[in-house]
């Protein structure tokens, strides 16, 4: 497995090596679902490469609502917390790919036997509030278009390539939107040249240009996490 993590690779090598003693590799499923609300957490995943998954709230209308995105830059489950603590969100695999996975007991015995590693999960914990308050900011100030070209961009960057694995009803749901209001942006999008949509999934063809169509969010997440982390923030391939 040569795919890397840019969360791990922020470590020192012992710490590293320490923690990849205890570390199992996985492959993660597109559409599969990692944790479910109420779920008991009980291990920790490292998405590597190209792999992305996502953080979605179950709203009483049954609508789920994506909140974050996680790819090379971060992990899934028991960063933070002790314990085997129950899941608060659904997470789900957008693009499947390699990722490694510990088990928390394990992660709890290696946080407390090396302080650095603690440090740095818990920096990472404020990158992903981080996260979710600009989140709470862009829904509810910023367009659907400008919404929509940030996180087709957010997932072209993660993924490393501009096939994005997903349908239209997938990117309304995700939003928090009717599938026609993103079926519109979209073809707004397909006339500029700037994506084509294909049978489960949307090619970007201009990443720049979508970039140019897209709020400053990302941008604003990808420098808190360059002061708080250094450059473990996916940018541009």
């Amino acid at each position: 497995m040569t795919e890397s993590s840019d969360l791990l690779s922020a470590l020192h090598p012992e710490d590293i090596a320490a923690l990849r003693a205890h570390m199992a590799p996985c492959r993660l499923t597109s559409g599969a679902v990692i944790f479910e609300p109420g779920d008991n957490v009980e291990w920790c995943y490292f998405p590597l490469g190209g792999t992305l998954c996502s953080y979605f709230v179950l709203l009483d209308s049954g609508i789920a609502v994506e909140t974050i995105m996680v790819g090379r830059e971060g992990a899934l489950g028991g960063i933070v917390s002790h314990g085997n603590l129950p899941a608060f969100a659904r997470s789900n695999v957008l693009h499947g790919g390699d990722a490694l996975k510990i088990s928390i007991r394990d992660l709890e015995a290696i946080k407390l036997d090396r302080p650095s590693i603690a440090h740095l999960f818990n920096r990472y914990a404020d990158c992903v509030m981080a996260q979710v308050f600009q989140s709470i900011a862009c829904n509810a100030v910023h367009t659907i278009e400008e919404r929509a070209a940030k996180w087709l961009v957010a997932a072209v960057d993660r993924i490393g390539s501009n096939q994005v694995t997903m349908t239209q009803e997938q990117l309304a749901s995700m939003m928090g939107i009717g599938r026609s209001y993103a079926s519109r942006v979209l073809q707004r999008f397909k006339a500029d040249c700037l994506v084509r949509t294909r049978r489960g999934g949307i090619e970007v063809l201009d990443r720049d240009a979508l970039s140019g169509r897209a709020c400053s969010c990302n941008d604003q997440v990808a420098e808190h996490f360059h002061k708080v982390l250094g450059a473990v923030y996916p940018a541009e391939a």
